[in-house]
């Protein structure tokens, strides 16, 4: 894969974008994403805390990682 120029989440499209030197192009939308695997307002707000404080990290999670783990792990939520 091409070498990641930029990371960033547009607002107005609700939706992180990943830009490739090769001019290749991501888009993730968040909104979907939340609708998919967070289960509460609880795992909502972590994913929200991601978009805006670190989307890379955010991509690289929803890209590579296994975002329903990780949200069982990082949010203490329950019943």
């Amino acid at each position: 894969m091409a070498p990641l120029l930029s990371c960033e989440f547009n607002i107005d499209t609700a939706c992180v974008e990943l830009k490739f030197s090769d001019g290749n192009m991501i888009s993730i939308d968040c909104t979907a994403v939340e609708d998919e695997v967070a289960k509460n307002m609880h795992q909502r707000s972590e994913l929200d805390y991601l978009v805006y404080n670190d989307p890379v990290g955010y991509a690289d999670l929803i890209l590579n990682g296994d975002p329903e783990e990780y949200l069982r792990n990082v949010t203490d939520y329950t019943l």
